[in-house]
Parts: C-alpha cells; structure tokens; sequence
C-alpha cells in the first residue's frame, strides 16, 4: 500500500514524503495513529498544493527577511547604561534590552531571541551585534553603549 506521510516517521520518511508499506503496518499503525493517508488522487493533489504554498510562504519569508536585514544594516541604536568613572559600567546591556531600543528608535521588530550575543555588554562604547533573522539570512545591529 502506498502512504503520503504526514508527519517524519524515523524508519519510514519524511513529511510529505510518497512510501510503499505493508498493508498490516499501514492499517494498524500508520492510519490511526494520523501519520499518514492512503495515496489516492485526491491525496496526491492535495499533498502538491500543499507543498507550493509552503514553497511560496517560505520565499515571501526570505524576501522579508532580505529587507529586513537591509534596514538594520544602515541604522544604529543608542543604549544607555549607568556608569561611574572611567567608563565601568554597573551592570551590563542584554539583548533583551537592545530589542527594545530598537523597537523604541527604529521602530523595527526585531526578536530578542535572534540576536547573537555570547556574553552581554559590559562596558561603554560601540558593538557589532549579528542578528540571525532567517537560516540564510544574518544582518549586523551597530549598538552605540553610552554612560548615564
């Protein structure tokens, strides 16, 4: 019996994926568990429409993120931070932080969670801060850390 898999199934395939089963596996396993459906017509096409949406949701998500990363890469963002003499800071900037003054200045929405920062910023002074926006596409936040 040939299945159109609806979920990755370790041994088996993957999503989407058009397989050969037995037809005890298939109809004990497979079918109610809703890990696939029987490959019929109306199956397949269903399974080809699918598939060009999500083909064509992805390259709108790209493109969006394309220009996104334009847009950060020739803007800067001012932080402030408490800081005594000789530019020590109390405390540090993290990237939570840098979100929002991004969303503040820039008026951008940018998630705190693709921001690259291995350690937070500690002193006064200007930072480079990779922002992973999509898996092919990365842009460069300057951040200008400045004493209060």
């Amino acid at each position: 019996m040939e299945i159109v898999l609806l979920e990755d199934i370790k041994a088996l395939g993957k999503k989407g994926q058009l397989v050969k089963v037995n037809d005890g596996y298939a109809r004990n396993y497979i079918l109610p568990k809703n890990l696939g459906v029987e490959a019929t017509a109306k199956n397949l096409n269903d399974l080809k429409l699918k598939k060009a949406n999500e083909e064509k949701v992805a390259a709108e998500q790209l493109a969006a993120a394309k220009e996104l990363a334009k847009q950060i890469g020739t803007k800067s963002v001012t932080v402030s931070i408490r800081a005594g003499e000789g530019g020590k800071t109390f405390g540090s900037v993290s990237s939570k932080e840098i979100a929002k003054a991004v969303q503040d200045q820039l008026g951008l929405d940018i998630d705190r969670k693709k921001m690259v920062l291995t350690d937070p910023i500690k002193s006064v002074g200007d930072f480079e801060v990779p922002v992973k926006l999509h898996k092919d596409v990365a842009a460069t936040l300057r951040v200008r850390v400045v004493g209060a």
